[in-house]
């Protein structure tokens, strides 16, 4: 949190959604001397960072989204610190590969040597892209955004196995090379050449008590099972339309801020309406399919000595990793992120054979014991966030970036989607919490939305 100070005394800003950007923002604009109401369309919040506990046996939980805190992510860890969360660290021996090998097999592999064989293939685009300090507005990056990750490829001629290796980051993207904008891997690339990975870590109880803290440090309770309908501004104020449990209602503010997935953003009607780019900037980003499977056996028939237990794969169960490697005792819960396609693939493996066929496909861990409990969370279809987190693809035009971060007069926007160094990460929705937070003015302050429509309205 930024230093206690009265900048925004007096003011009132409402909030909508409490995943972390939301309540993140909330927590800013409170420390800042405004008051914040926040309202949430779900019956809980924290949006897709969800833990999940109910159905486990011997009170264990493992992570139904947001799930791995990467100790470089200073916003986020800070935080957590400060609401004094602990931090406990996991995937301590490092992430794995399962996939097929460059001799056609099925085998686990070493994952830094694949992916630094990856790398050096693309060093080349890395190195122009890092000559235009990595800006997307520069020609560099128009030029790479322009093709799919696949088109790329087939345009090289790049060995066979690549191909397949990159299917593994599906996992990360939540989208196929197909479908991915070869600028989205460059900028991937120039991070590893950069700063590399840092330390794992999970929250002790459960990654959603962070955002439970956030939500009981404010002043007022959030307004769950309320959704943001409409936002009427003028040189005054906002005027929000709630639907609240079925029945519309109206609240008024000084300012708002839109903590709300593009896919949901998108729905709301501003009047005046957004600028064109900005609207075609929520209509057009998207966001990644991703189907994620918890499942607890008797014993952790996964652990092996000396090996690591977190595996990328271009499998159609995705990655796999242990899902709740920091609590004790025999029983363990096995955690599968299958991201774009494969999440079609892992929900084709449901339908045809079952939880068992999913089971099977997972012996080349070890022979798996007695499965106890199972949960499928299929984000796509989670009316809420209607997919994983974004990706860019080839469509999605660059200058469009800026505009999902952009404020619209009194109506500032938040979420993992407008950050620009941790897009897709709890860490990029903090921030833009904070950011949205730290761009509202004081009371009397010109909010520079034009005036024409003040008039006319």
């Amino acid at each position: 949190m930024g230093t206690r100070d009265d900048s925004l005394k007096g003011v009132h800003v409402l909030v909508a959604g409490a995943g972390l950007a939301g309540l993140a923002a909330a927590r800013e604009v409170e420390a800042r001397g405004a008051r914040a109401t926040v309202i949430e369309a779900r019956d809980r919040v924290g949006g897709r960072v969800w833990t999940i506990r109910e159905g486990f046996r011997a009170r264990q939980r493992a992570e139904g989204g947001a799930d791995f805190i990467d100790s470089t992510q200073a916003a986020l860890v800070s935080l957590a610190r400060e609401l004094r969360l602990p931090l406990v660290p996991i995937v301590r021996r490092g992430f794995g590969y399962y996939g097929v090998d460059r001799r056609g097999r099925l085998a686990i592999q070493p994952m830094g040597v694949g992916l630094q064989q990856i790398a050096s293939h693309f060093a080349p685009l890395v190195h122009d892209y890092q000559l235009a300090e990595r800006r997307w507005t520069s020609p560099i990056a128009a030029r790479l955004a322009q093709q799919s990750v696949a088109e790329w490829l087939a345009a090289t001629n790049a060995p066979p196995w690549m191909a397949v290796r990159l299917r593994g980051l599906r996992g990360l993207f939540l989208a196929d090379a197909e479908e991915l904008s070869l600028l989205a891997l460059v900028d991937f690339f120039a991070d590893l050449d950069a700063e590399g990975w840092g330390e794992m870590y999970r929250l002790r109880g459960g990654n959603d008590t962070l955002p439970e803290a956030l939500a009981r440090g404010l002043a007022s309770p959030v307004r769950l099972e309320t959704v943001l309908r409409r936002v009427r501004q003028d040189a005054g104020g906002i005027v929000a339309t709630v639907e609240e449990r079925s029945r519309l209602r109206e609240i008024a503010a000084d300012f708002i801020i839109a903590a709300l997935p593009p896919t949901t953003a998108r729905d709301v009607q501003y009047e005046p309406d957004l600028p064109g780019e900005q609207r075609d900037a929520l209509k057009h980003i998207r966001y990644g399919a991703a189907t994620r499977m918890l499942l607890q056996f008797e014993r952790r028939f996964w652990a092996k000595r000396g090996r690591p237990n977190a595996f990328g794969s271009d499998q159609p169960t995705g990655a796999v990793w242990d899902g709740n490697e920091q609590q004790g005792g025999t029983a363990g819960i096995l955690s599968l992120l299958a991201g774009g396609g494969a999440s079609r693939d892992l929900q084709a493996v449901l339908r045809s054979d079952g939880i068992d066929g999913v089971v099977n496909r997972l012996k080349w861990l070890g022979r798996p014991g007695p499965l106890v409990a199972s949960r499928t969370i299929v984000w796509e279809d989670d009316p809420w966030a209607r997919g994983g987190y974004a990706f860019f693809d080839p469509a999605f035009k660059l200058e469009w970036r800026d505009w999902l971060a952009r404020p619209h007069g009194r109506v500032m926007f938040a979420g993992e989607h407008t950050s620009i160094r941790w897009q897709g990460y709890m860490n990029g929705a903090v921030e833009s919490g904070q950011r949205a937070a730290a761009e509202i003015p004081g009371k009397d302050a010109d909010t520079g939305t034009p005036g024409v429509f003040f008039v006319q309205g």
